[in-house]
């Protein structure tokens, strides 16, 4: 993950950044903001400062008290806000990490490639295939650089085998069998609510954005993959990992037949995605059949 991430600033501080006639010094900081300072958002931001490339400017989040958490973790100087368009219009930010729920992805991501920034969006890029398309054509109008959050792609292991399985060493590959077993409360997304969570330190309208409009709820904010309205639930949050790493390692560019099952099996916790999935994915043009088990 942080060779993935070193690879996108260094290649941000070798190209024209946000507002910038010239090719940036590689002794100056490239300036970026946080959107989105959850556990990965802030794993991301710790990964962005220890390249030693990076200066963070901003941060954005529709909870209070992550703004707070960030100021007494990254320092009191940043600008704090919950609303991430204030983190757009600013000058002194040539790049934006965006780490919110997947319903903000596309959107945040669009409007950062049109203010001149770089982007590094967690995955899945996208909630909705419609959105991939849109984003990709907007990455490509702005000329900035826009980067995939993806921790197989970017991990030396999968570099490794991929090497392996290029040069022979592991000889005819026929089947790639991979899967989660995910049996926790945190693992099941469980994750803690703040006792704090009210609507006084919430940006609920926010949050919900393009999602259907309801009354203020937590659980939906702080456990947001478990509902389709914000999350893309075990394919967007696991699934992804098995695909990409997988096709990282064999060249596959996407299977030709899908087929998937699962079920509410154990969380009776008023989720809408399901908790159990097994999926099998076919590419016959080059003999494979993949086969992801995720529970």
């Amino acid at each position: 993950m942080s060779s993935s991430r070193r690879n996108f600033l260094q290649a941000a501080a070798l190209t024209p950044a946000a507002g910038l006639s010239q090719v940036v010094s590689p002794n100056d900081k490239i300036r970026f903001a946080t959107i989105g300072i959850g556990g990965m958002g802030t794993g991301d931001t710790e990964s962005a400062l220890k390249t030693g490339l990076t200066e963070m400017v901003a941060v954005a989040d529709i909870y209070q008290g992550r703004l707070d958490r960030a100021k007494e973790r990254f320092g009191n100087h940043l600008y704090a806000t919950r609303d991430y368009r204030q983190v757009l219009a600013r000058k002194d930010i040539d790049a934006v990490v965006i780490a919110t729920p997947d319903h903000w992805h596309a959107r945040i991501a669009t409007e950062a490639l049109a203010a001149g920034k770089d982007v590094y969006v967690e995955k899945p890029m996208v909630q909705k295939v419609d959105d991939g398309i849109a984003l990709v054509a907007a990455a490509k109008a702005s000329g900035r650089i826009l980067q995939v959050g993806s921790q197989r792609v970017s991990s030396v292991v999968y570099a490794k085998a991929k090497e392996l399985l290029e040069s022979g060493a592991i000889g005819e590959l026929n089947l790639v069998e991979a899967w989660w077993d995910r049996n926790s409360a945190i693992g099941a997304w469980q994750y803690s609510i703040p006792p704090d969570a009210t609507p006084a330190n919430v940006d609920w309208d926010q949050f919900l954005g393009a999602a259907p409009k309801r009354p203020f709820e937590p659980i939906r904010l702080f456990r947001w993959r478990n509902y389709q309205d914000y999350g893309t639930g075990v394919a967007g949050d696991l699934f992804v990992h098995l695909f990409s790493g997988m096709h990282f390692i064999t060249g596959a560019q996407g299977p030709s037949r899908v087929y998937a099952t699962g079920g509410l099996r154990y969380w009776k916790d008023g989720r809408d995605v399901p908790d159990v999935m097994l999926g099998m994915y076919d590419y016959p043009s080059r003999g494979k059949m993949p086969a992801f088990n995720l529970a």
